[in-house]
């Protein structure tokens, strides 16, 4: 069984944090890829847990310098991306890599690690749905709840172009589903 690469991306509130912190509790052979971002840290987060909290200059330093696997401005000026080094110290450490990553950035992991990852939208029942579990978080202000609800309408577009999608009409439903869908492909 060689190593894979599982890549979950979907539109915030869709509930791939969920699943992913799920499916890495039922396969101890998965490896979390802890992104990059230049976003301020929220007073929950952890630096190298949750995410590497970069200045936007490091960021930018980092994109020149081609230590990206991914990266995309998510919002303006706000860029989140996946390292390199990230990967490989996984990889190395003889995890399989799942990844929690925003939909361009899932898109352009797949096309950079082909048959060897499995890119999974998770699919929300709504747009109205997104928004009121985004509401329901209470992390944001109004203005970034409504860039996210135009960036979730336009990524939704996207979603013929992953592998696999799975709908998250219902947690547990979604959960079961992935947890077989990653246990075939880590399988292969």
């Amino acid at each position: 069984m060689s190593r894979k690469l599982v890549i979950l991306s979907a539109p915030s509130g869709a509930g791939k944090t969920t699943i992913v912190h799920h499916l890495l509790k039922h396969f101890p052979q998965l490896g979390f890829s802890v992104s990059a971002t230049s976003r301020e840290k929220r007073s929950h987060e952890i630096d190298g847990k949750d995410y590497y909290f970069l200045g936007e200059n490091e960021f930018k330093q980092k994109i020149e310098s081609i230590e990206f696997a991914e990266w995309e401005e998510v919002y303006r000026n706000t860029f989140y991306g996946t390292l390199k080094s990230e990967i490989d110290r996984k990889l190395n450490e003889g995890f399989s890599v799942i990844f929690d990553v925003d939909v361009k950035g899932g898109l352009s992991l797949k096309k950079l690690y082909a048959e060897n990852a499995l890119a999974i939208f998770v699919k929300p029942p709504s747009v109205e749905v997104l928004e009121q579990r985004l509401r329901t978080r209470k992390t944001e202000s109004e203005d970034k709840i409504n860039q996210r609800i135009a960036k979730a309408t336009a990524e939704l577009a996207f979603e013929p172009q992953f592998d696999y999608v799975l709908f998250n009409d219902g947690l547990q439903h979604a959960l079961d589903e992935a947890v077989g869908v990653v246990g075939s492909f880590l399988s292969k």
